[in-house]
């Protein structure tokens, strides 16, 4: 059989796996811009909306989970980038290898803090309580950057393109105390609202998974 002729099946094969997998080389939204699609959240629902482009954290205890379809919900190796903005005394968070749950703090996965001006001294950027940071590395009302890299064990947080936290979970790691969950595993992503005073907004969330 001619050479040719073999072209169309080795192309639709091609384009099958290429397709069949998430690419590691591309960014891909979480979120559209315009709707809570793909997210999911139990109690106190109203402390999530959206408005111009962006997710609006403002009001009681709430978390809001990544369930929609990319990746099934479930990252392991992966980059993250948020877009985010802290009203003044604002405290909130990013989660990852989380679940889903109703009500209360999330059980499983790690918080990256969002606070640059809340009473509580662990600071934006820090991964919570287990690398905590005391400095503030960016403002109030302006736009900052949240970078999240999670290799295996091998953890790096960048703000703004700066390196705040660089972290490796030894074998020997133990969770703090009523965490007894938080390990380096797999799961989705989750945003806070921590509290009615807290006014935090965020947009461009955007993934990266990683074989």
């Amino acid at each position: 059989m001619k050479t040719w002729i073999w072209l169309p099946v080795i192309l639709i094969s091609v384009l099958a796996f290429r397709f069949a997998r998430p690419a590691s080389s591309e960014w891909v939204p979480l979120f559209d811009g315009y709707s809570l699609k793909g997210w999911s959240v139990g109690e106190n629902a109203g402390t999530f909306s959206v408005k111009d482009g962006q997710i609006v954290v403002h009001g009681p205890t709430a978390h809001l989970f990544y369930e929609g379809d990319y990746n099934n919900h479930v990252f392991k190796n992966f980059e993250l980038k948020v877009d985010v903005m802290t009203y003044p005394g604002a405290n909130s968070g990013i989660y990852f290898h989380t679940k889903f749950q109703e009500s209360g703090w999330p059980k499983t996965g790690f918080e990256v803090q969002v606070n640059n001006s809340h009473t509580d001294w662990k600071r934006t950027g820090s991964l919570y309580d287990v690398v905590n940071i005391k400095e503030v590395y960016v403002k109030d009302m302006e736009w900052f950057t949240e970078y999240v890299k999670v290799d295996g064990k091998h953890v790096i947080i960048k703000l703004n393109d700066k390196v705040v936290v660089d972290y490796t979970e030894p074998k020997d790691f133990q969770p703090a105390p009523g965490q007894t969950d938080h390990f380096l595993s797999t799961g989705t992503f989750a945003l806070q609202g921590h509290d009615p005073n807290s006014e935090v907004h965020f947009k461009n969330i955007l993934v990266k998974v990683l074989d």
